[in-house]
């Protein structure tokens, strides 16, 4: 049962989730331990800008249901292995069928591993470096439905995000593509309200919170 107004959708099973993740197996799993969890490991952040950034103008099921061939070509995108692709690599990726054949966004996987490996080798970490980017909570909607997320496709932070990656050489990292980023590594909780999930990314948000604090 859907609502439009919540943007809940109630499965077989009772539950209520986010209405967008359907009743696709895979994808509730998504939704259910993954979309809005906080993520603070470099290696991961990496891999989900750079799928959002394979994501443009195509459904996330679609790059979700190639998510390991994404690993597999790239080298689990270990920062400093995808840094040193090349050519051949990139000649390599086209031909893959297991993946998005784009050459823009194979081109710019690699430039941004570069770029990423240039902002560890100054000393900070792609983690630190993107939770600076976290939003006061008072500046977030006080309820967040389905109405209100129609409304927000970038917010400050996201323009403030792409912009800075920008002019660190990034590419295919604009407003729009970082928050979704911002979403789906749980910068912000964009669970609606009624979801489940959203408790348990809350919940787990401030655990690492005081593990941080400890």
């Amino acid at each position: 049962m859907f609502s439009l107004s919540t943007g809940l959708s109630t499965g077989s099973d009772g539950v209520a989730r986010c209405f967008w993740c359907g009743t696709d197996p895979l994808y509730m799993q998504y939704h259910d331990t993954e979309w809005g969890f906080p993520v603070r490991e470099d290696r991961r952040l990496f891999e989900k800008i750079c799928l959002e950034g394979f994501q443009s103008g195509l459904s996330w099921i679609t790059i979700l249901r190639k998510r390991e061939n994404f690993r597999a070509a790239f080298a689990g995108f270990d920062i400093e292995k995808v840094a040193r692709f090349g050519t051949r690599d990139v000649k390599r990726l086209l031909g893959n069928t297991g993946i998005v054949r784009h050459r823009g966004k194979i081109e710019a996987t690699i430039n941004n591993a570069r770029r990423c490996a240039e902002l560890i080798d100054a000393g900070d970490s792609l983690a630190a470096y993107v939770w600076r980017f976290k939003p006061d909570p008072r500046s977030r909607p006080r309820k967040i439905t389905w109405d209100v997320l129609r409304t927000v496709s970038t917010t400050p932070e996201s323009v403030a995000l792409s912009r800075d990656l920008k002019a660190r050489g990034w590419n295919f990292v604009g407003p729009t593509t970082m928050y979704a980023f911002m979403q789906a590594m749980g910068l912000v909780n964009d669970h609606v309200h009624g979801c489940h999930a959203r408790a348990h990314a809350h919940a787990h948000a401030h655990a690492h919170a005081d593990e941080r604090r400890g």
